[in-house]
């Protein structure tokens, strides 16, 4: 065979597949802002109060159940094809809602919009785990998580100036996707296979990616739980003045993000090392949250659950992916972003049913506290003492 000259990623590849990832977050907030003119709208719709945020949440779900199956086609076909479709799908069916008239034609919309981000952010993770690998691989992956968070404060504010203008106005913005296919047409390439086209993809590594799917999963629900819940704990405490709750909710996402960054320089720890502090402190933060209604308490619990939660994602991202070979990555990858949105997609049912339950939003954070606390020293015991530092890669 020729030999054929390896291609290397840099700065455009990296942005590319950075921005792409930030597009399930567009998908799970741009929106929230505009829910209850959505409400308003459809108000002559039976169950319309229950039909509406499913429009809001219905992604997060879609991506959870199918993000398994798109990695099975990146690995079977070939990661660029599937992110490139994806890509133009999403960009279709994120801005149907724009002349959509029915409910149920929109929620419809809605489930493919999860589709096409399940296939994104699985095939932009595993390019970044294709193209990079050891101290960079962690540092990208930081990356990830560290725009997740701060996109999500942005689409927030996006979404609400938008919204002004009508509810359907902020729709336009998922032609963003479009724009960003086609520089990836350009300059992202499928890496070199391992094997022929056709042959038989060898089984996943289930025992492998158990239990950093599992982890994942109550992670999910850590990671979520202020997202959507801190606007309605600063209003019980308060706070009703949208530009102060918008600030709040900056300072925990830049607590995140720095967070997120150090993952770098933490990479060379082992999950088992860097797991408890990342669960220990989002638990603290839900454990403050609970002790005061004050704003200042409240603000304090929120930064350090940002922290612990900024940490989280890239230790189970790297966890997950850095022992699969090739031809693994996209199954992997893909069984571990379902894992991550179906806890994502429980946490606020959850969190709901633990305060009817127990009387309140910030007791049922107390109590997710509690738990995300029992779940920092049960990973002492889970993983193996023989892990691998996190910036070491068999590729």
């Amino acid at each position: 065979m020729p030999a054929v000259l390896e291609r290397r990623a840099g700065i455009p590849q990296l942005v590319l597949l950075l921005a792409g990832s930030c597009l399930s977050v567009l998908g799970a907030v741009l929106i929230a802002p505009v829910l209850p003119q959505m409400t308003g709208h459809f108000a002559d719709v039976p169950g319309a109060d229950v039909l509406v945020p499913i429009v809001l949440t219905v992604p997060a779900l879609i991506i959870g159940l199918t993000a398994p199956f798109a990695g099975f086609i990146a690995d079977r076909i070939d990661r660029k094809r599937v992110l490139i479709l994806a890509m133009i799908g999403y960009t279709i069916f994120g801005t149907a809602p724009l002349y959509l008239e029915s409910l149920g034609a929109i929620i419809g919309s809605r489930v493919l919009v999860g589709l096409c981000e399940a296939a994104i952010m699985t095939c932009c993770t595993t390019l970044i785990a294709d193209y990079w690998s050891g101290p960079r691989r962690s540092r990208y992956l930081g990356l990830q998580t560290l725009l997740a968070s701060v996109s999500a404060t942005v689409f927030l504010g996006v979404g609400g100036a938008l919204g002004s203008s009508g509810w359907r106005t902020p729709f336009w913005l998922y032609l963003a996707a479009a724009l960003l296919a086609v520089p990836m047409a350009l300059l992202i390439w499928q890496p070199a296979r391992s094997s022929e086209p056709g042959a038989a993809l060898p089984p996943i590594p289930w025992r492998q990616l158990r239990m950093p799917c599992l982890v994942t999963l109550a992670g999910g629900i850590a990671f979520y739980a202020l997202i959507v819940e801190l606007s309605f704990v600063l209003d019980e405490a308060g706070v009703t003045a949208t530009a102060t709750i918008g600030a709040l909710s900056a300072l925990m996402s830049l607590a995140t993000a720095i967070a997120a960054g150090s993952f770098a320089k933490l990479s060379g720890r082992t999950p088992r090392d860097l797991l408890p502090i990342a669960f220990g402190l989002a638990a603290a933060g839900f454990l403050i949250i609970w002790s005061s209604g004050s704003v200042a308490v409240i603000t304090a619990g929120a930064v350090l659950t940002g922290a612990g939660t900024g940490l989280l994602l890239p230790v189970l991202a790297t966890w997950a992916t850095n022992g699969l070979s090739f031809s693994e990555r996209g199954r992997g990858t893909g069984l571990w972003t379902g894992s991550l949105f179906i806890g994502q997609f429980l946490s606020p049912v959850l969190i709901t049913g633990i305060a009817g339950a127990v009387g309140g939003l910030r007791p049922a954070l107390g109590v997710l506290g509690i738990l995300t606390a029992i779940l920092a020293v049960t990973t002492l015991v889970i993983v193996p003492r023989d892990a691998k530092p996190l910036n070491i890669t068999n590729d």
